[in-house]
């Protein structure tokens, strides 16, 4: 996602996304405790079976949000250890986003009951019913015993359109999912849908232009001046923006704002797949995340992409460019591959193909369940099986690893772990794409965007 600081980086490069931007910088910090060594960590029941396994990794994934959550707001805390000098409280608005969703598939699979789940969704809305927000829109980072904005860097401390997008593809899947008659699911519904109508997307185009914003603070106006473009994890954003029932953009503000620029198209050949997308070789692997944990890839298309066949191609790049290996790394092969943005031996950093410095982040295999559910097993049985010992903990796989540099990291990220148990889910069961292309403003923006799904009801 972003990291810490626009540094030279962004200026230098500026056809890069939000993520490569700021990625060499990012100091995502907190929390309070630091995990057990992973070797002294939990013990692995071993032979499973594909759903056995599958069920196990979602589940011990699911911790980092369940037991882990912020004990205050229940918010998703931005990371495991305290890597960074920026005290304890601090939550993330788009990882408790991606974790409202584990929470759905944790109740769903009846890992908790369905009131378990109510009642830490219901807290997470009422701590955001009273937390910090800008013209509808939340900051990246909240305090999570207080509510209070926490900045990202120092002209970030105002509303971040795109985590609040994350944060509210799981607020649309919650609303969409809790459609009981009890009091906490009834408030939940009602609260997160006067939040949903007050987000001013609209204010984000900064005086009507043809474009979204990234950020906006009441101290610093728009001096981040960061438009969002594609090709990369923003899609989401101006899906929702244009599914706004109060404040929702027109189409025009999509063609010209999203979908332009050098990195948009692409239509070039690596390993003999065509990506219609993005940058060469693809970008990231979350790029294919972070937006299809809601809404659902399959047949979803526009005048400028069939979007399965676009994550399928860049998984497909990203996969055989590991096996391929070019830089003889250590570990790389059918069995381990999968690079995105996670933590290294060098701090965080977007790894790619065009940025690969040997570390392997399970969140990128593992959450490429529905693109290549052969591959991702392969990838899950050998971290599992045969790395183990260093990658598996009590919250699931670590954030990466690089056996070339014998590096094995001690952190998990929000952001990381939620699209873990979100898209295998959606590899077995399709549940939260089924609940989020129900909503009936996520309908009403696709059409409006001149999508096409047989999700959409015409």
């Amino acid at each position: 996602m972003k990291a810490l600081l626009l540094l030279a980086l962004g200026l230098l490069l500026p056809g890069l996304t939000d993520a490569q931007q700021k990625a060499p910088a990012k100091k995502t910090p907190p929390v309070t405790a630091q995990l057990t060594p992973a070797a002294s960590g939990p013990k692995r029941p071993r032979n499973l079976s594909d759903e056995q396994l599958l069920d196990l990794v979602q589940r011990q994934t699911f911790r980092y949000f369940w037991d882990f959550g912020h004990p205050v707001s229940g918010m998703a805390r931005e990371r495991s250890n305290r890597s960074f000098d920026y005290g304890d409280e601090v939550v993330t608005t788009g990882g408790t986003g991606f974790g409202l969703m584990a929470i759905i598939v944790a109740a769903e699979r009846k890992w908790i009951t369905r009131e378990q789940a109510a009642k830490r969704t219901l807290k997470i809305v009422n701590f955001l019913w009273k937390a910090d927000m800008y013209h509808g829109v939340f900051p990246h980072w909240l305090n999570g015993a207080t509510g209070k904005t926490i900045r990202f860097s120092p002209k970030d401390d105002g509303g971040d359109l795109v985590e609040t997008a994350f944060l509210y593809e799981g607020l649309i899947c919650a609303r969409q999912y809790f459609t009981g008659n009890t009091p906490a699911e009834s408030q939940l519904r009602n609260k997160i849908l006067w939040m949903w109508e007050g987000v001013e997307w609209t204010w984000h185009q900064q005086n009507d232009q043809n474009v979204l914003y990234w950020h906006w603070s009441p101290n610093n106006g728009w001096s981040m001046n960061h438009q969002i473009h594609g090709w990369n994890e923003c899609l989401i954003t101006y899906v929702l923006a244009a599914s706004s029932p109060k404040y929702a953009i027109d189409k025009k503000v999509y063609d010209q704002g999203w979908a332009t620029g050098n990195y948009f198209k692409n239509g070039k050949q690596f390993y003999n797949t065509t990506l219609p997308l993005g940058f060469d070789f693809g970008g990231p692997l979350f790029f294919s995340h972070y937006s299809f944990l809601g809404l659902d890839p399959r047949g979803l298309k526009d005048q400028h992409a069939d979007y399965w066949q676009q994550n399928q191609a860049h998984t497909r790049i990203n996969y055989a460019y590991c096996v391929d290996n070019p830089k003889k790394f250590k570990g790389y092969g059918p069995d381990c591959w999968g690079l995105t943005a996670s933590d290294s031996y060098q701090g965080y950093a977007a790894h790619s193909p065009t940025e690969d410095l040997s570390v392997i982040s399970p969140t990128a295999a593992l959450s490429a369940m529905p693109y290549a559910p052969k591959e991702s097993m392969a990838a899950l049985r050998h971290f599992y099986n045969d790395l183990g010992d260093n990658l598996w903990t009590e919250y699931g796989f670590v954030d990466g690893f690089s056996e070339q540099q014998n590096w094995y990291a001690k952190s998990h990220l929000a952001i990381d772990q939620g699209p873990i148990v979100g898209m295998i889910e959606n590899h077995r069961t399709g549940l939260l794409w089924k609940l989020f292309m129900s909503s009936p403003d996520v309908q009403r923006g696709l059409t409006r965007l001149g999508f096409e799904s047989p999700q959409l009801k015409r």
